[in-house]
């Protein structure tokens, strides 16, 4: 019998299945892993921060409370979780300190989208509303910002020593923030600061001794100590070479062998070499130089015994096996070329200093050169510590300050820290909420509510109560009290700009737009595909 016209099926016309969940629960998994993220490092944020102890797969062990440290070598797997550990790379990159910060601020922007996702707020017009709060966040710093001077010295140590607060060698910042500005304004070449460059200051690390015994060399320091026995160890009025040619027997290019059958041979050949080396050793002689630098060989030794044995006869002192990627630096300090044969070697190549000399340090010994004639913009830093642990660390925070002089010097305006400008962002953002109509205003309201995340964190790592402590936060800024901020040595909301704890405006800025764009990433991505290969 067939079917009746009325009770056939009709079939749905361009309407393909599709998952509504998937994409839901991509987006819930991103969020929870790169929350996760944030977690593990909320607790080593500001001055009374705990540090973690960092277990290497080799068993090497490092104890640091520096954001970008921890994240860089924990072993993160989900993709989401290594995006946090991406943005704080970034931020180191770009501001050098706050790498701990711009993680918190991203895993509470993230924490806020989650609510407002739940809500039925589509994520594209999160990621647009976060992008339009950002530019506004930062438009508060800028007002917020003191303008300062490249030639205050005091005021960029101040900032220095805010940076240096919150780490294992606070109680050296008062050593360590004048060597880090020191530093900075040294390798700043007027109407270039924009173009700082941290490659120009090299910091040496020197176990032995304590952090107290950092110092600062306007010049060359060699981490090698001086070849020979007999040499000179210290040479005033110094004539200094920088060769790129080795002085020892000249080697085949091809691995040969030479097999000498009589006495008479062998001493030709022996004899032969002697005159080789004696030609090059009475070229440097007749030159005037007497401080000999010389590149690492790879193929044959750069100065053979016969060599130094001569060179000690000169009274020259040498340092070899010059590291290839420490060339550069040295030819920029000295302000020459290096010498590549010895055609070139001649009076005028060679370059004056007042003194080299071998110094001791702890259990190592370096060659220093000072007073150099015509010096390039670089400078060295000596770091010193009593133990391999509190040496990694003292040189990261020393990198640390490096960074937050460089900001100030590249964007000339400071900022309080404390927690005052993410509270003051949080209570403008709040009021310009209301003026907005929509998703937005819900949007705004909740990256307010998230940039609180800071101050909240500051107070409960100081053992204070952060919800009393916010409050009173949020209250004298209401008032009108832009400097207050928490005050972690007193335990109490004070003038945090009377306190000198202050930044560079550089860090802030550069934290609220790194976290929004990777949060605006995160938010975006709605399925994680493997790839075949």
């Amino acid at each position: 019998m067939p079917p009746k016209a009325g009770n056939v099926a009709k079939k749905p016309v361009g309407q393909a299945f599709k998952d509504k969940s998937k994409p839901q629960d991509v987006r819930l998994s991103n969020i929870q892993a790169a929350k996760a993220v944030c977690d593990a490092i909320r607790t080593s944020l500001g001055p009374r921060g705990m540090d973690k102890m960092i277990q290497a797969a080799n068993g090497e062990v490092s104890i640091t409370n520096d954001g970008a440290t921890i994240l860089k070598q924990m072993n993160v797997l989900h993709p989401a979780a290594k995006m946090l550990v991406e943005l704080s790379r970034a931020q180191d990159v770009e501001a050098g300190d706050g790498t701990t910060s711009v993680v918190v601020i991203a895993g509470a922007l993230l924490e806020a989208s989650e609510k407002l996702l739940h809500k039925g707020i589509h994520p594209t017009a999160i990621s647009d509303s976060f992008q339009r709060c950002a530019n506004k966040a930062i438009e508060i710093i800028n007002d917020m910002s003191t303008p300062i001077s490249i030639t205050d010295r005091d005021t960029l140590i101040k900032s220095a020593s805010t940076s240096l607060n919150s780490k294992v060698v606070s109680q050296q910042s008062s050593l360590l923030a004048p060597i880090a500005v020191d530093a900075v304004l040294r390798v700043t070449e007027p109407g270039k600061e924009g173009a700082v460059d941290l490659k120009n200051i090299k910091v040496i690390r020197s176990l032995g001794g304590t952090v107290e015994d950092t110092e600062l060399v306007e010049g060359l320091v060699f981490t090698s100590r001086s070849a020979g026995t007999n040499a000179p160890k210290r040479i005033e009025k110094a004539k200094i070479g920088l060769i790129q040619f080795c002085i020892s027997a000249p080697k085949t290019d091809m691995d040969h062998s030479v097999i000498v059958s009589d006495y008479a041979a062998m001493d030709r050949v022996l004899k032969e070499e002697r005159a080789y080396i004696l030609n090059i050793v009475k070229q440097i002689k007749k030159a005037g130089c007497n401080v000999l630098l010389v590149q690492k060989s790879i193929l044959r030794d750069a100065v053979s015994d016969l060599a130094q044995h001569f060179l000690d006869k000169i009274k020259c002192l040498v340092v070899k096996d010059v590291e290839r990627e420490d060339i550069e630096f040295v030819c920029k300090t000295l302000n020459c070329r290096p010498i590549a044969s010895l055609d070139h070697f001649v009076a005028e190549n060679l370059i004056s200093a007042d003194l080299v000399e071998e110094v001791s340090s702890g259990t190592n010994k370096f060659v220093k050169v000072t007073g150099i004639q015509n010096p390039g913009r670089t400078v060295s830093i000596v770091c010193r510590g009593s133990n391999k642990l509190v040496l990694e660390e003292a040189a990261r925070s020393l990198h640390d300050a490096l960074c937050v002089v460089r900001c100030l010097v590249r964007k000339r305006a400071q900022i309080v820290g404390g927690g005052a400008p993410e509270i003051e962002m949080a209570l403008q953002l709040a009021a310009y909420a209301q003026t907005v109509e929509g998703v937005d205003a819900y949007c705004f309201r909740a990256f307010a509510e998230a940039l609180e995340v800071i101050p909240s964190t500051l107070a409960e790592n100081a053992g204070l109560n952060p919800i009393a402590t916010v409050t009173e936060l949020r209250n004298r800024h209401a008032q009108g009290e832009k400097n207050a901020g928490i005050n972690v040595r007193k335990g109490a909301i004070t003038d945090i700009f009377a306190e000198n704890v202050v930044q560079p405006a550089l860090v802030n800025i550069s934290a609220i737009s790194l976290a929004t764009e990777t949060v605006r990433s995160i938010l975006k991505i709605d399925d994680i595909v493997n790839t075949i290969s």
